[in-house]
């Protein structure tokens, strides 16, 4: 309502909408009419760089916010693109299953210095299952405990097709670097640890995690006053599941309504 009574455009920046993997996947959809049966997303990596990253009250969350609106918001997008197509209107979330952990909390954790620690009261590992209004799920893992840069990636399980969306790393580019030190100023890729050995290079990362196409599109639809691909309907379904999702977590992974 405030939206509407502003009279504004309401863009909800998520880049995985925008990646051209997924966005292909949009076309198939569209063209074949595919029925998406099951689906899963990741996104997961050794930790934020943020300071106060691990304070609930600052961040709203841990992994399942903080990392699962990517591959979730996607998903959620994908299911939209698909009723759409046929004509029956978006097909949107009913309910979701989830669990959290603080794998880097637990006892028996050996720290040795790869993996960032200190979160304060926050999950580093997570996950959600969602069961859509069609009957179809999605499946979302996230965490903090991943070695190696970004794990990131959709999959999509169809009537008619199968579909691998690689977010990061594209597998685009590879490079070999026998010495750290000569790569010191180059960037290679998001989140990687270590420049020596064999990276998963990117040539592009504005291109191929969708961002260019993100900030095309909101700066187009401020100018036309038409609505972005990833608007405020998306938003709010993100924010709900997540949620509710925490709501489940709280009650040991019991299947909560999403309302």
């Amino acid at each position: 309502n405030a939206v509407k009574k502003a009279d504004i455009t309401f863009a909800y920046a998520e880049n995985f909408v925008y990646a051209p993997t997924v966005q292909k996947e949009r076309e198939v959809i569209e063209k074949t009419k595919a029925q998406l049966l099951r689906m899963t997303g990741e996104e997961s990596h050794s930790g934020s760089g943020s300071p106060v990253y691990g304070i609930w009250r600052y961040v709203g969350g841990g992994s399942l916010m903080g990392k699962g609106c990517h591959p979730l918001t996607a998903l959620l997008y994908l299911k939209r693109v698909e009723g759409e197509a046929t004509g029956a209107g978006p097909i949107r979330p009913k309910s979701v299953t989830s669990r959290t952990h603080q794998l880097t909390r637990i006892g028996e954790y050996r720290d040795l210095g790869f993996i960032r620690t200190d979160y304060h009261d926050i999950e580093d590992y997570g996950w959600m299952h969602v069961v859509f209004e069609d009957g179809t799920v999605a499946d979302v893992v996230v965490g903090e405990t991943t070695l190696g840069g970004c794990y990131d990636y959709l999959e999509i399980f169809a009537n008619n097709h199968r579909t691998r969306c690689r977010i990061s790393p594209t597998n685009l580019l590879d490079i070999y670097n026998p010495k750290a030190e000569q790569f010191e100023d180059i960037y290679l890729v998001e989140k990687i640890s270590s420049k020596e050995g064999w990276s998963p290079a990117a040539p592009d990362e504005n291109w191929t995690m969708g961002y260019t196409a993100e900030m095309q599109d909101f700066l187009t639809c401020a100018a036309k006053g038409t609505k972005p691909i990833c608007g405020l309907e998306l938003a709010m379904d993100t924010m709900r599941v997540i949620y509710a999702a925490y709501l489940s977590d709280e009650q040991k992974g019991v299947e909560v309504t999403i309302s």
